[in-house]
């Protein structure tokens, strides 16, 4: 298909204040995902990415052990997912995932986020009928039949397979990926998985040109700059410029 599934914005920490906020969102959803699937990794496969792409990001093994003590205990913060979908800069569409203890607070920062951008927050499924929800398992390999033989046989529903550059992309509904990944570990052993996700892939994309470049990316990084924020989709498509 050759879809291109890295459809978030990635920006680095370049400050401690930013490095904090980083891994408060990681904290909190490694909580979340613990409290609700089991604190150990090796039952809990959601988990078990979760913390390998911590790691990746250099979250700090105190934050990562820190809540997983918080989720192993009675009682803590009650947390809940909240989505919401709208209509970026030059219509492109935007999903929001948020983990939030206060739901009003929430709803009312991103409102904001997509008011000062000049964007319009929309209904629940306004826009994730367009994208597709993911199981993304990529690694590095090149041997894309015995991959959906591995899969076939533990009964996996594939959406995808792609084999490019020496490395195996993996698609799946997103209720397949602990099936898939786990199918993946018995057929070929530990694996080094260079992408470990759930993800909303956009089924089309939308050219975000001239004055509304400025304000997407005003949109997407003061999203990101929300506490209760977690993850950010999008289907835009941006001048090559505007990345460099």
């Amino acid at each position: 298909m050759g879809r291109a599934f890295q459809n978030r914005k990635e920006s680095m920490a370049k400050t401690a204040a930013a490095k904090t906020k980083v891994y408060s969102k990681y904290g909190r959803e490694i909580y979340v995902c613990a409290k609700q699937g089991g604190t150990d990794p090796n039952g809990n496969l959601t988990l078990r990415g979760l913390i390998e792409r911590a790691k990746k990001d250099q979250v700090p093994s105190h934050v990562i052990d820190k809540a997983l003590d918080k989720a192993s205990g009675v009682g803590g913060e009650d947390y809940s997912p909240a989505r919401y979908e709208g209509f970026g800069p030059g219509s492109c569409m935007v999903i929001v995932d948020c983990l939030t203890d206060n739901p009003n607070r929430t709803f009312g920062e991103v409102r904001t986020c997509f008011n000062k951008a000049k964007s319009k927050l929309g209904t629940p499924g306004s826009v994730s009928h367009l994208f597709d929800h993911c199981a993304i398992l990529a690694f590095a390999g090149d041997d894309e039949e015995a991959t959906l033989e591995a899969l076939m046989e533990a009964d996996v529903d594939v959406t995808d397979i792609e084999n490019e550059a020496g490395r195996i992309t993996v698609f799946a509904p997103h209720t397949e990926y602990a099936k898939a990944k786990q199918a993946l570990l018995d057929a070929f052993g530990e694996l080094d998985f260079e992408v470990d996700e759930i993800q909303f892939v956009p089924q089309t994309t939308t050219p975000v040109e001239g004055d509304d470049v400025a304000l997407f990316e005003k949109l997407i990084d003061s999203l990101e700059e929300c506490d209760d924020v977690q993850r950010v989709f999008h289907n835009a498509e941006l001048p090559e410029f505007a990345d460099e």
